[in-house]
């Protein structure tokens, strides 16, 4: 498996070069459309990292991204992410649960002395 990033640059509202990395891309069987979803790795207000989406032509990976316009088609990509989401919080869940015991375990033995 092929663990490098794919990265490409982009110029934001005020002009700068920003670097951003590609999380995923997909067709989609129901619009025929191929979609990047990305971040440049920046936070929200909320500290959540931004993630945009883009549709794109695989056969010209220099062709300009091109706007999702449609409700339908945002509608399609946030089932994705949702989809995706649950799927790491359910891995970091079990993750920070083990982590989670082994502290408390800890405190208890504390306690006890």
């Amino acid at each position: 498996m092929n663990n490098e990033k794919m990265t490409f640059k982009v110029l934001n509202e005020q002009g700068v070069e920003l670097e951003c990395e590609v999380l995923f891309t997909f067709e989609s069987e129901e619009t025929h459309k191929n979609y990047m979803v990305y971040t440049d790795n920046t936070n929200d207000e909320t500290g959540n990292v931004k993630v945009y989406a883009s549709i794109y032509n695989p056969e010209d990976l220099n062709s300009k991204l091109e706007p999702i316009e449609s409700e339908k088609e945002w509608k399609i990509i946030e089932t994705i992410l949702e989809e995706l989401q649950a799927e790491f919080a359910e891995h970091d869940h079990d993750h920070h649960d083990h982590e989670h015991h082994d502290h408390h375990h800890e405190d208890e033995e504390s306690n006890e002395q």
